[in-house]
């Protein structure tokens, strides 16, 4: 065998080994961890400095927004938008437009994007997932969750939940999909500082998006100011309710040091604590200084009140929501919890679910023909949604499979209207 005959063998078989270890980086990297880190803001929530080539803008204060997040009444606004969105039914299905039998192997994707949705991770489940990323969304309008493609038809994606305060957003991206758009700080020394990200990487959800900044506007950051004045007096009340700061002295007119020393060590030996009732001689009569009312005017409750108002207002919900029922009567009771559906859960679960279908449907796997939609967001009253459905079948204008569709199920056989 020639020197020529023998290099090609090694060379053959040298790009064998270089396929095979190209086939092994392939098969971890669709295994690999997320590319995100988890939890960052332990070291540093944000990096104002950014990194080279990209017009990074920092997520202001998002340790004081998550403190008052933490506060009774903000959480209760917070749960009533978060909880009613996370266990509402949805379902993936084919979008309007699109026909389910002319779309190869539409029965499996849809069946692999439910199970996907339904177990985003190892760790995660649907209404985990989505928890974090609605409590970030309303607290500083800054979702965010790493979307990984894996290759796999059974399993098409992963997601992880990200700490949106850390993500930086590059203000001149192009729209190129090759360059980052995306980084997120995390706060370590060195490269791993800074993970650049893709737009078919991050799915980063704003709410109340505006020109002037790249930034959405979180729920509680309208109510930051109102938040703080409202536990300032609310420590207030407590703290005179509690009667830790006395309201009252006892003013004695032309008293010696003497017997000023000796009436309050009388007082604290003899009257203090024991229920006693207090006998004084003296020439004057003692003066009794009152420093507030002694009612429940000095507690500001109508001022509490007002200010849980404009928590309720910020959050787009009625006070009912948030405790305050004395102006709620049975009447009205309905049509405010109607009103805290439409303002506070419906935008938000839309806005989701838009993202959803965008970002990681069309973006991230290329499948355009199907969408994420909620089963829940278009009547609230389960018999009237039944009798409309009813009449739309009487009149043709649906059929059985249609009206299945719209809840979810799966489309009988042989059955047209």
């Amino acid at each position: 065998m020639g020197i020529q005959d023998w290099g090609k063998g090694v060379w053959e078989r040298f790009a064998g080994v270089e396929l095979a270890m190209e086939n092994v980086d392939a098969a971890a990297s669709a295994e690999r961890d997320r590319k995100t880190a988890v939890l960052p803001s332990i070291f540093t929530p944000y990096n104002p400095q950014g990194r080279s080539g990209q017009n990074a803008l920092p997520k202001p204060t998002p340790a004081n927004l998550r403190k008052l997040a933490e506060t009774p009444v903000v959480r209760r606004a917070i749960n009533v938008v978060k909880d009613r969105i996370a266990s509402m039914d949805w379902q993936v299905r084919v979008r309007r437009g699109f026909d389910a039998a002319s779309i190869p192997d539409a029965a499996q994707k849809l069946a692999a994007l439910r199970h996907c949705l339904e177990e985003p991770n190892a760790a995660d489940s649907f209404r985990v997932l989505w928890e974090q990323v609605l409590e970030d969304l309303l607290v500083g309008g800054f979702g965010a969750i790493e979307m990984e493609a894996t290759g796999d038809a059974a399993r098409p994606f992963r997601l992880w939940a990200v700490d949106g305060a850390t993500i930086q957003i590059d203000g001149a991206w192009s729209g190129d999909p090759a360059k980052p758009r995306y980084a997120q700080a995390t706060g370590r020394l060195g490269g791993e500082g800074m993970i650049s990200l893709r737009d078919d990487e991050l799915m980063y959800v704003r709410l109340n998006p505006r020109t002037h900044t790249a930034f959405g506007l979180g729920r509680l950051e309208v109510a930051f100011e109102t938040v703080n004045q409202f536990l300032s007096a609310n420590r207030y009340a407590g703290r005179l309710a509690s009667n830790s700061v006395v309201q009252y002295a006892l003013w004695l007119n032309e008293a010696t040091p003497e017997q000023h020393d000796r009436l309050i060590r009388w007082w604290q030996d003899e009257i203090e604590g024991t229920g006693r009732v207090p006998l004084l001689s003296c020439e004057q009569k003692p003066e009794v200084l009152r420093f507030a009312g002694g009612t429940d005017a000095d507690l500001r409750l109508a001022w509490q009140d007002t200010l849980i108002r404009m928590i309720a207002n910020a959050f787009e919900l009625p006070p009912m929501m948030l405790g305050l029922q004395h102006d709620v009567n049975r009447s009205t009771a309905g049509e405010m919890a109607d009103q805290a559906f439409q303002s506070a859960v419906v935008p938000v679960a839309k806005l989701l679910a838009e993202h959803i279908t965008r970002d990681l449907f069309a973006k991230k796997l290329g499948w355009r023909e199907f969408e994420f939609c909620w089963n829940d967001l278009e009547s609230r009253d389960e018999m009237q949604e039944v009798q409309i459905h009813t009449e739309l079948l009487r009149a043709g204008v649906l059929t059985v499979d249609e009206v299945r569709a719209m809840r979810g199920l799966a489309p009988l056989a042989g059955v047209t209207a």
